[in-house]
């Protein structure tokens, strides 16, 4: 593989198409989030996708290319790849993204027995992840809205502050030992310097990152950080900004680092700056199922909506919630203990599901199961409660299922038809009594009872009632026949990999990644 890449920084791979280029560098994802709030209208969010070759040279890249082209494109978040460019019939001058894979671990093995992934596998995220908050102002703005005291307060470990609430929602596999903040330092240019165009402007979050960083480094010692959290003291371009950001860093000319953006209204509540924390660790966006653009409507996760069903704390505003059960496995934070899948015509089973908020469970946590007329798709089950520091002020008590789509968004499911605005509705709570039945007619869930800790969940094919009424069904609408149910926000769908049919030598993954886009 490195001999590929090698020869892939000249014109090395030729296809029946055209001359294609492999260039290596850091993916660089950033989501921008729109000033939020309880009833307020949001904005649609952005996210930029960029490669940042070891020169520094920054490639804007197609981000619905890009999700295709890795497979699991949030897996390679601030991690090194190698990218395959071919022809883009659109135009002469651009170059399509045909392939990401990852080139910071390129000495794994693959075994012939195991069907071959489309994508890479999410790097778990463990240990200490130090975080630092660099407070910088404008040339021509002197407020400082917070003290230093008050942002590093925010790394405490207390409940309502980020270095309990972290630890907390991973299981305590991270924590934010040895995170700090200072400032403020001044920046060396006006605000219409970095955020420039009409209205809102656009914001330049490059150089931001460059000058913040530039002016705090002679007190900040950036080489023994994972991540910083920049607060600025005037409104960016609308959004606050979360990450992975490649610049000048302790004598580097080109480091690439954890970062967030984040203007005034953001790092006032500590849920927004928890949101883009999230995108710094990889995480993307959750959303509910009523199909929009607006993945702001899922307030059972803070990587959706982090201002409804908020408990709401005197120091630090809006606090955040968990964050969905998918999220977390994907970042290594689910013990296998915790989690149990289900197959597909197997006999119904009976699970005692505890809440996904208890750090500490003998019972499962995570459900996870897959239907064989939905390739690409699987689908979560999680017990919520309203309790505990974060989770208080939720919709309700009960079972909650989130659709995932190739790797993508985790969905809230929403019984009600047509679905809901936002997910905090009777329709995505799944209560005793309720039986939820899936597309194909392939599983019926049911929530048998509650316990103290959470709720028993029945599933599998279709139960017989021998006495006594049918629990209450709740179907997803339109999804029971036989008919293929709509995808939600799914670049494509994808074929599962077949065994042995595409493994070939470790030396071309590029290779591998084409044979199983033709089973696709």
């Amino acid at each position: 593989m490195r001999a590929v890449l090698a020869c892939g920084l000249a014109w090395a791979l030729t296809t029946s198409a055209a001359q294609a280029q492999i260039v290596e560098g850091q993916l660089q994802l950033q989501w921008g989030d729109p000033r939020g709030g309880v009833g307020q209208a949001k904005r649609p969010g952005k996210f930029l996708v960029t490669l940042v070759t070891d020169e520094g040279k920054r490639q804007a890249l197609d981000p619905a290319q890009a999700r295709i082209a890795a497979g699991d494109l949030y897996a390679l978040a601030n991690r090194r790849v190698a990218i395959e460019f071919g022809a883009d019939p659109r135009s002469a001058a651009r170059r399509k993204v045909e392939a990401i894979v990852p080139a910071d671990d390129l000495g794994q093995d693959y075994d012939p027995a195991v069907p071959l992934k489309t994508g890479p596998v999410a790097k778990a995220i463990a240990g200490p992840t130090r975080w630092v908050t660099v407070a910088c102002k404008f040339s021509d703005i002197d407020t400082e809205q917070k003290t230093v005291e008050f942002f590093r307060g925010q790394y405490g470990a207390l409940p309502g502050q980020l270095g309990h609430y972290w630890p907390e929602v991973s299981y305590g596999k991270v924590s934010l030992t040895g995170s700090d903040a200072y400032g403020w330092f001044t920046l060396p240019q006006p605000r219409s310097f970095y955020i420039t165009g009409e209205g809102d402007g656009k914001a330049n979050l490059d150089k931001l990152f460059e000058d913040c960083a530039a002016a705090a480094d002679p007190t900040v010692d950036f080489a023994v950080v994972q991540g910083i959290n920049m607060m600025f003291n005037g409104d960016l371009d609308g959004f606050a900004w979360g990450g992975g950001a490649c610049g000048p860093l302790e004598g580097v000319a080109n480091r690439c680092i954890r970062n967030t953006w984040n203007p005034p209204w953001a790092f006032n509540n500590l849920a927004p700056l928890a949101h883009e924390m999230g995108h710094g660790y990889g995480l993307p966006h959750s959303d509910n199922s009523d199909g929009d653009d607006d993945p702001y409507d899922n307030p059972w996760d803070v990587m959706s909506d982090g201002w409804r069903n908020a408990v709401a704390n005197a120091t630090y505003g809006s606090l955040p919630k968990h964050i969905n059960i998918y999220q977390r496995d994907r970042l290594g934070w689910v013990d296998a203990a915790r989690k149990r899948t289900v197959t597909a015509g197997g006999p119904r089973i009976t699970v005692i599901l505890d809440t996904a908020s208890r750090a500490v469970s003998l019972n499962t946590q995570m459900v996870v199961f897959t239907i064989p007329q939905e390739p690409g798709v699987l689908y979560t089950l999680e017990a919520r409660k309203r309790a505990g520091s974060y989770e208080a002020n939720l919709a309700g008590d009960a079972v909650i299922i989130h659709r995932v789509v190739n790797d993508g968004m985790a969905h809230s499911v929403d019984a009600t038809v047509p679905p809901a605005n936002v997910s905090n509705n009777e329709g995505s709570m799944f209560k005793v009594g309720e039986t939820w039945v899936s597309p194909y007619n392939a599983y019926w869930v049911t929530v048998e009872s509650e316990t103290i800790t959470g709720f028993v969940v029945s599933l599998g094919p279709q139960p017989r009632f021998m006495s006594g009424p049918a629990p209450m069904r709740r179907s997803t609408g339109g999804t029971t026949s036989a008919s293929q149910p709509t995808v939600l926000s799914t670049p494509a769908n994808r074929r599962p990999s077949q065994v042995n049919e595409c493994v070939t030598e470790r030396s071309d993954l590029f290779a591998q990644w084409r044979c199983n886009k033709r089973l696709q």
